[in-house]
């Protein structure tokens, strides 16, 4: 995959779930208990774009933080 498009994604989740002030052991936390095997270290590695996000962690991601697929795929 592009790293340009994954560190934006990456950025855009960081800046969502900041908002929100969750933090990215609570994030992990909330998508381990919906079903998605994933660290708080993955989470952190998703933010700079040395991680990819799978369609089932973007979905859940996606629920957990109340957003739309366009502000986690938003351009910035």
């Amino acid at each position: 995959m592009n790293i340009i498009i994954e560190k934006m994604i990456g950025q855009n989740t960081r800046q969502l779930r900041e908002e929100r002030n969750i933090t990215q052991d609570v994030l992990a936390a909330k998508l381990q208990v919906n079903g998605c095997d994933i660290t708080r270290s993955a989470i952190a590695k998703i933010k700079v774009g040395q991680r990819h996000l799978y369609p089932d962690e973007i979905m859940m991601i996606k629920k957990i933080l109340d957003v739309s697929y366009d502000e986690i795929f938003k351009e910035n």
